[in-house]
């Protein structure tokens, strides 16, 4: 029997509390999270797969799309109906057509099916500032995912969390959303999910919104608990509209070796049956010093594995397992009594 294989739930949970203490100066990993003891592993991570590399590896666009996708537009070329659109727009304006108006003229504007709450708000606020009437291009009514280049005002320094409640002021329109961060990778086809919006670098911020066509600058504002107006929090511009953009959130499970015998080890504490042992058993390993395995198979009832690699095992090592599943920002609520109606 290995060693701990009678152990309580309370001393296993102990035990790796002491390990990760000990290993506590490996900061340079902020993905890495604990694998459940009451939850199967395989259960509780079923959305995630690993992948051989992270930049050569296929990731179908299409696969197990969320529901609100069917909600979204979707260009076959976004480059190709952006310069029709623009182009188009812009005969309107100089063709001197009957259906657009002439400059310096007065137009009178009749809305119909306004909801009685947003008229009586019109009328005091005309009362007290222009209200501005914008004309929409082709395709500007519909929604899809927007992808804006990003970067944290120097002079806001409260953290600004993934999936959070932002308001978006791009163009002319202004609009609530919670968007998702993600890197700015231009040599692979998929992008790695960040928590924070980081100080002093760019990141490329996702949310489903109206379609609008670049380029258009961008002011992000936060509301600042019970201050009067929001701060800005971040600026940026518009950079494409796309939702087969992949952007991947890594985990990285830990498991520690407990027995090294030349190229081969027994790693404890990355699962906790043998089941789970076997389920991951494709995927790849490897160890913060560099080396690089696989699970060759599970060793007792408690979840340990025999793992051979490509080199001498060092005690002191962690042995690692990187896992990935696909992101989509947030639907705004606001939206669905509107969308559904």
């Amino acid at each position: 029997m290995m060693e701990g294989e009678n152990f309580t739930k309370e001393q296993i949970e102990d035990e790796i509390r002491k390990i990760k203490d000990a290993h506590a100066e490996d900061e340079e990993f902020p993905d890495e999270v604990d694998t459940p003891l009451d939850v199967p592993a395989r259960k509780r991570f079923a959305k995630y797969r690993g992948m051989k590399s992270f930049r050569t590896s296929s990731w179908d666009p299409k696969e197990s799309l969320p529901p609100e996708y069917a909600r979204t537009f979707a260009f076959d070329n976004f480059t190709r109906t952006q310069k029709h659109v623009l182009a188009k727009a812009l005969e309107m304006e100089q063709g001197n057509m009957n259906d657009c108006i002439p400059v310096s003229s007065y137009a009178r504007l009749y809305i119909k099916e306004v909801p009685t709450g947003v008229a009586s708000k019109l009328c005091v606020l005309a009362n007290t500032m222009p209200i501005v009437a914008c004309g929409l291009l082709q395709h500007e009514s519909k929604i899809s995912v927007l992808h804006f280049s990003i970067k944290k005002h120097d002079m806001y320094t409260a953290p600004i969390k993934a999936k959070e409640e932002l308001v978006f002021h791009v163009g002319f329109r202004q609009f609530v959303s919670r968007p998702i961060f993600s890197s700015d990778n231009i040599n692979s086809d998929k992008s790695k999910m960040e928590k924070f919006l980081h100080t002093g670098r760019f990141s490329i911020a996702s949310v489903y919104a109206p379609i609008s066509f670049p380029p258009l600058p961008l002011i992000v504002l936060k509301s600042e608990g019970n201050a009067a107006s929001p701060a800005i929090a971040a600026v940026g511009s518009l950079r494409s509209i796309d939702p087969n953009r992949i952007i991947l959130k890594k985990i990285i499970l830990t498991g520690y070796p407990q027995r090294v015998s030349k190229l081969k080890s027994s790693v404890r504490y990355m699962f906790h049956n043998p089941e789970d042992t076997k389920w991951f058993k494709p995927v790849e390993v490897w160890t913060k010093c560099g080396r690089r395995g696989r699970i060759k198979e599970p060793v007792g009832t408690h979840g340990a594995m025999k793992c051979v690699f490509n080199g001498v095992l060092q005690q002191h090592d962690t042995v690692c397992m990187s896992l990935y599943k696909r992101t989509y920002p947030k639907w705004p609520q606001h939206w669905f009594p509107i969308l559904d109606a």
